[in-house]
C-alpha cells in the first residue's frame, strides 16, 4: 500500500498537524461546474517574471490545501500556467507563508555537511522549494536544485532564475515542491502547476490552430488519514462521482481540441480514455512527458504514470452521445494501492465555440524545427557504459512494506540520505544504457531529473514505442517463479548545462520521501 494510511505507526514521516483554518488558499471550484483552465502567465520580450506565495489551509471537509498563489491585483489565484518559448528567461520569486501550529520536522534528517541554498534551518512541514519537472536546466542553486534549496516560512522571497534552453523540446512540463521528506504532503495538498514550452505546432503541425486545453489532475487524501477513498481533481474541481457531480468539459460538436494533461497525483497510474456511450475513442497522441513523438499514433487508452504528461488530439462527440473523460482502473500489484476507475469529467457539446473556454495554440510561424530539439539520434549512438538498477521493498509483517529502495546493482541497499555521496558518477559526453528492474510486489514509476531518456527495451525486447520520457512505469513482480519486469533506457549526458549533482527516484511520492531516491553526479569535461 502506498498511502500514509499504512505508515502511521511504521514511519515517522507520517506526522500530521492541523493548522489554522483561515482561508489562506483560494476557494476551489464548485462541484459540477465547467472546468476552467488556470490563468496563463506568458513571457514578454523573452522574460517571464512572477512572484508566488506558498500558503496552507484546511477546508471544511478536513482536506489540507497547499497552494502556490499569484496576486492578480483582484486577489490571489492558484498555480497559474507558466508559458515560455525556447531561450526565454524564467524569474520566479517564491515566498513561504505557510502558517503551522507544529513545525516539527516529522523525520530525522542528517543535514550535516550539506550546503544550503536559500534559508538555513531544519526542513519541516512548513518548508518548501521548487522542482521544474522535466526541464533540461542546470541542477544548481537558483535553478533546478532540489537537494540544497530551502525556503522557510516568513523569510524573504527566494529567486529562481533560469534560461529555458534554446533547444528545449516544446511541450507540457510542471512544477511542484520537492523538499525531501515532505514532497507528498504539499503535492497532495494541491501545490502543483503546469509549465508549457511553446512551439508544438511547428514540430507536430497536426495541432496547429486547434483550441488547446491544459488539464492538471491532482489528488487529495484526508490528513490525518481516515478510512475512505481519496479524491481526484481536475483543475482543482473534485472528480468523485457519484458522491459529487461530474466536472463539465465543454466542446464544440464534432470539433477537435488539443488536450495537454499532467498527472500531478501523488501516486496514481492513470489509463486515460475518452468514451462515447461507454466506448473508448481513438486519441491522436502527440507528445509524452513534454517531448513530441517522432510520429503521432492513435490509441484508445493512454497510460500516464504519476508525474508523467500526455498531449493528444480529441475529437468531440456529436449532440446525441454521452461522453466522458475517464481514468480507468489499473492494477499496481499485491502491495500496491488499487487505482480505481474514475470519471474525471463529463463532456458536453455546444454550438457556441466561445463556451469551450479554450486558448489557441501559438502562431504556426513560430517554434523550432524538429532537428533543433535535444536528445535526437540517441538510438544510433553507442553507449559508453551500461548500468543495472532495481526497485525493492522491505516488509514489516502484516503492515506491508515499510522500507523502499532503489539500488545500483552491486551496491548495498540503502535509503536516501541528504548528505550521502552520489551512488553514480559519470561525465558530460557520456551516453549510458540503464536497465531498471522492479523486484517489488507493486508497480513503481522511475523518474530522472534534468534529462529525458529514450525507451529502448521492455522486458528484454525492443520497445514497440521508443519514446523520449522523463518518467516511466515498471510493472510489479508477480512473485516466485516469475521474472522481474524491466525497462532499458538510454541516458544522454552530452549537454554540459546539466553538469552537477541531481537525483533519480520513484515518483510515488511517499516512496521518494521514505528514501527511494539517490544522487547522480555528472562531472564536467
Amino acid at each position: 500500500m502506498r498511502s500514509c494510511a499504512r505508515y502511521l505507526l511504521a514511519a515517522s514521516i507520517c506526522v500530521f498537524s492541523f493548522v489554522r483554518v483561515e482561508a489562506q488558499c483560494p476557494a476551489r471550484p464548485n462541484p459540477g461546474s465547467v472546468v476552467q483552465d488556470a490563468l496563463s502567465l506568458n513571457s514578454v520580450n523573452g522574460v517571464l517574471s512572477a512572484e508566488f506565495t506558498m500558503r496552507h489551509s484546511v477546508d471544511t471537509g478536513g482536506y489540507n490545501h497547499y497552494c502556490m498563489n499569484y496576486e492578480t491585483g483582484k486577489g490571489e489565484v492558484e498555480a497559474p500556467t507558466l508559458r515560455l518559448n525556447q531561450g526565454d528567461r524564467l524569474i520566479l520569486d517564491v515566498k513561504d507563508r505557510i502558517e503551522s501550529d507544529d513545525d516539527s520536522s516529522g523525520m530525522a534528517m542528517d543535514m550535516s555537511g550539506v550546503p544550503v541554498c536559500g534559508d538555513t534551518g531544519t526542513p519541516t512541514l512548513s518548508s518548501t522549494n521548487m522542482h521544474f519537472h522535466g526541464l533540461n536546466v542546470p541542477p544548481i542553486c537558483h535553478q533546478d536544485d532540489v537537494l540544497t534549496t530551502l525556503i522557510q516560512p516568513g523569510k524573504p522571497a527566494f529567486r529562481f532564475d533560469m534560461q529555458i534552453p534554446t533547444n528545449e523540446p516544446p511541450g507540457l512540463y510542471w512544477y511542484h515542491p520537492h523538499v525531501h521528506g515532505f514532497t507528498e504532503f504539499q503535492v497532495n495538498g494541491g501545490a502543483a502547476g503546469a509549465l508549457v514550452v511553446a512551439g508544438m505546432e511547428k514540430v507536430r503541425p497536426e495541432v496547429a490552430g486547434l483550441p488547446e486545453r491544459v488539464f492538471v489532475i491532482r489528488q487529495q487524501y484526508l490528513v490525518p488519514w481516515v478510512p475512505g477513498p481519496y479524491q481526484l481533481t481536475i483543475n482543482y474541481q473534485v472528480a468523485a462521482a457519484p458522491t459529487f457531480p461530474d466536472p463539465i468539459i465543454k466542446m464544440k460538436a464534432n470539433g477537435k481540441e488539443f488536450w495537454r494533461v499532467a498527472n500531478a497525483t501523488i501516486q496514481d497510474f492513470m489509463p486515460l480514455q475518452v468514451q462515447f456511450n461507454g466506448k473508448p475513442q481513438q486519441l491522436e497522441l502527440i507528445a509524452l512527458d513534454g517531448y513530441p513523438l517522432a510520429k503521432p499514433r492513435f490509441e484508445d487508452t493512454i497510460l500516464v504514470p504519476p508525474a508523467s504528461r500526455a498531449e493528444f488530439i480529441v475529437q468531440a462527440p456529436s449532440q446525441d452521445n454521452v461522453a466522458t473523460f475517464m481514468s480507468n482502473a489499473y492494477s499496481t500489484g499485491p502491495t500496491g494501492n488499487p487505482d480505481l476507475q474514475q470519471e474525471l469529467a463529463k463532456i458536453e457539446v455546444t454550438s457556441d465555440a466561445e463556451e469551450t473556454q479554450t486558448t489557441k495554440t501559438p502562431d504556426a510561424n513560430s517554434g523550432p524545427a524538429l532537428n533543433a530539439i535535444k536528445f535526437t539520434g540517441l538510438d544510433a549512438l553507442k553507449p559508453t557504459t551500461q548500468r543495472n538498477l532495481y526497485f525493492s521493498e522491505e516488509f514489516g509483517g502484516t503492515n506491508g512494506p515499510i522500507q523502499f529502495y532503489i539500488t545500483v546493482d552491486g551496491q548495498k541497499q540503502k535509503v536516501f540520505e541528504a548528505n550521502e555521496k552520489p551512488v553514480i558518477t559519470t561525465h558530460v559526453g557520456a551516453v549510458e544504457d540503464w536497465i531498471i528492474e522492479n523486484r517489488a510486489l507493486e508497480t513503481h514509476a522511475f523518474h530522472m531529473h534534468q534529462i529525458h531518456f529514450k525507451v529502448m527495451e521492455v522486458d528484454g525486447k525492443p520497445a514497440a514505442d521508443q519514446d523520449l520520457r522523463d518518467t516511466i512505469e515498471i510493472p510489479f513482480w508477480e512473485g516466485p517463479g516469475n521474472p522481474y519486469h524491466s525497462v532499458k533506457v538510454r541516458m544522454d549526458f552530452r549537454d554540459p548545462t546539466i553538469a552537477g549533482t541531481f537525483v533519480f527516484h520513484c515518483h510515488i511520492l511517499l516512496h521518494e520521501d521514505l528514501g527511494m531516491m539517490h544522487k547522480i553526479l555528472v562531472l564536467p569535461k
